[in-house]
């Protein structure tokens, strides 16, 4: 049975790679098609994606409804289902909206898309002269959030995991990037991000995933996990200012992006502040994510490595 499972298995990869080529040119095409509809014409074909991704396809259908159940023990089961059909909806309005990132091209653009208060930042930044770290998670449209930040604000940097379609990865940094953004992978952000604060630069992380190589273990949403500390490990080491800003979806196809700033003042670069600081923009997130599940990434497993 060895060598036969090795030759399947072998045969499964080769066959995942010569099908790169044609997932990259579908993903592309679809973009084409997506970006010659008008607006509520993509929302509604982005709904029937993710109706047909739930109800057919029936992707991580179970660990969604089991993560929601278990956050929200005190729902019943319509409601977890009608969470979930608007979770998976929402996922694949988000894709929609980063395929169609080419029909942004100036500030009116992206202010058609989204309403965004970047006060906080300027405040808390001397009117962008100092460095910043902002979190988010995967939340209402957090790519669109970058996107809108950059263009309202200042351009970030944002740390991102590398996709293996090596094809695929480059055309969604291209989208990422078109308007000024930058981005970094994960396994070059500790040094590059350092000097990106140090510069006076804005370093932008979700922060709401499971961390594998993770040490130290909290409470996210009610269970046992992994703590993500990254964010106020750059924070405290290089003496800027953090910030949470969530986006989320409002009537019309519209986002609303809210930002705040997270206290740091009373903290310093140690283990134990590192842990205080993780906590405080952890319990932001979870704000979020209690008053409106159905904007989370449920489909990831926060909890597996707890």
């Amino acid at each position: 049975m060895g060598p036969l499972t090795s030759k399947k298995d072998d045969w499964l990869r080769r066959w995942g790679r010569n099908a790169e080529p044609l997932i990259t040119w579908a993903v592309m095409g679809l973009g084409m098609l997506v970006r010659a509809m008008s607006a509520s014409m993509a929302r509604r074909f982005a709904w029937l994606i993710g109706d047909f991704i739930h109800h057919v396809v029936g992707l991580r259908r179970e660990l969604v409804c089991r993560n929601i159940s278990l956050t929200f023990p005190e729902k019943s089961d319509e409601d977890v289902r009608r969470i979930a059909t608007a979770v998976y909806r929402n996922i694949a309005t988000t894709f929609i909206d980063v395929l169609r990132f080419p029909l942004i091209r100036k500030v009116e653009d992206v202010e058609a898309l989204v309403d965004i208060d970047v006060s906080p930042f300027w405040r808390g930044t001397d009117n962008g002269r100092t460095g910043a770290v902002v979190i988010s998670g995967h939340y209402g449209n957090w790519e669109l959030m970058a996107t809108a930040f950059g263009m309202k604000a200042k351009p970030m940097t944002i740390i991102v995991k590398e996709l293996s379609n090596k094809a695929l990865d480059r055309a969604m940094n291209h989208f990422r990037t078109m308007n000024g953004n930058g981005v970094v992978y994960q396994a070059q952000a500790p040094r590059e991000g350092m000097r990106l604060l140090n510069e006076g630069g804005v370093l932008a992380i979700l922060a709401d995933q499971s961390d594998p190589g993770a040490s130290a273990y909290g409470e996210f949403l009610g269970r046992r996990a992994t703590m993500f500390h990254g964010a106020a490990f750059f924070a405290l080491r290089a003496k800027v200012p953090l910030f949470v800003g969530m986006c989320r979806h409002i009537d019309g196809g519209r986002y609303r992006v809210e930002m705040q700033e997270i206290e740091t003042s009373d903290l310093k670069f140690c283990n134990e502040d590192i842990q205080t600081l993780s906590i405080r923009y952890t319990n932001v997130l979870e704000e979020y994510i209690y008053r409106w599940p159905e904007e989370w990434f449920w489909l990831h497993n926060r909890w597996k490595n707890a």
